[in-house]
């Protein structure tokens, strides 16, 4: 299967020594903030590298709701915002073509991880530049990005208009905490006072301080749910703070605390809000996960642009 066509042509090329990469970012703005992209590039080329078991164990967890009529060998596949290629390699195998596109320098990174996969392309290009036609693909994919960018309406419908009519959606937006206790909503709100001026750092005292959050922070939260689970607590423990991180490795609690400390732009929706935005994109038959990462969903484009749509949770 061939790689959808171009329908533009490329603004620039981006090369390294191993790597050429088609550019469709402007020198114009765009519905994007370039420290949030900036930052994200740093962390991507930090965190270039991970273990397919790594891989494979958080993919499972994004993908529990995507079965073989979602997604196949016959899906043409883009990633939006792929980062590092994480999930364009987890998806690699299950899809007949995968357009990995990504707005920052990350491009490389995600080239080195994807180089063995033959029917992955890499692209850079915005969520408003997105060098596809529309109803293109089969199945396309957005996880951790949309409440990144600063009109995530607008990211969301321009993400919807290249999926074919009938296709599917996998989303993951970050969640208002609506399901969590007033403590943990008052911890993360402290959280979040460090997070605002720590994402304003210059990339190596963030990279730094974020590790140093991850060590005198995560390890010692997640060893405490962990204790609590292995003592019997499996239902006390999902409510404690970063019990998502229970058997998971350290390199994965240092790049998802420079995620959550480091990245300037960060919005948070309510379930309604989100299923409200997939809705008023074009998706229908709207399904969310009962699992963590919160909130992630699958849709389908309605046949009828005009179809309103509903969504439920399992």
């Amino acid at each position: 299967m061939n790689h959808p066509e171009y329908h533009k042509a490329p603004v620039r090329y981006l090369e390294n020594n191993s790597y050429r990469v088609a550019s469709f970012i402007t020198d114009g703005s765009g519905n994007f903030d370039p420290h949030t992209i900036d930052s994200f590039s740093h962390e991507w080329m930090k965190f270039s590298a991970f273990r397919e078991i790594e891989i494979q164990q958080i993919g499972n967890e994004y993908f529990d709701l995507v079965d073989n009529e979602m997604l196949n060998n016959q899906s043409r596949v883009l990633d939006l915002g792929c980062g590092s290629g994480r999930w364009s390699r987890y998806i690699a195998d299950r899809a007949g073509t995968v357009d990995a596109v990504d707005p920052g320098n990350s491009v490389f990174a995600a080239a080195a991880m994807l180089v063995d996969k033959k029917n992955v392309r890499i692209t850079q290009a915005s969520s408003d530049s997105i060098p596809f036609a529309n109803n293109t693909f089969e199945f396309v994919m957005c996880l951790g990005v949309l409440h990144h960018i600063p009109d995530t309406q607008k990211a969301l419908n321009d993400l919807i208009q290249k999926l074919k009519p009938g296709g599917y959606a996998l989303l993951y937006f970050y969640y208002n905490l609506e399901n969590r206790s007033v403590a943990y909503k008052l911890m993360f709100r402290i959280s979040n006072m460090f997070r605002k001026p720590i994402s304003r750092m210059p990339a190596f005292l963030k990279k730094w301080i974020c590790d140093f959050i991850a060590i005198i922070v995560y390890l010692p939260l997640v060893f405490i749910a962990g204790m609590v689970k292995t003592l019997g607590g499996k239902i006390l423990y999902h409510k404690l703070p970063l019990a998502y991180y229970v058997g998971k490795s350290f390199h994965i609690m240092r790049n998802d605390a420079l995620d959550r400390f480091g990245t300037p732009l960060e919005k948070r929706f309510s379930k309604n809000e989100i299923a409200s935005m997939c809705q008023n994109a074009g998706l229908e038959e709207i399904k969310f996960s009962d699992n963590a990462p919160y909130w992630h969903l699958v849709g389908r484009k309605s046949q009828d642009s005009y179809s309103i749509g509903s969504f439920e949770t399992t």
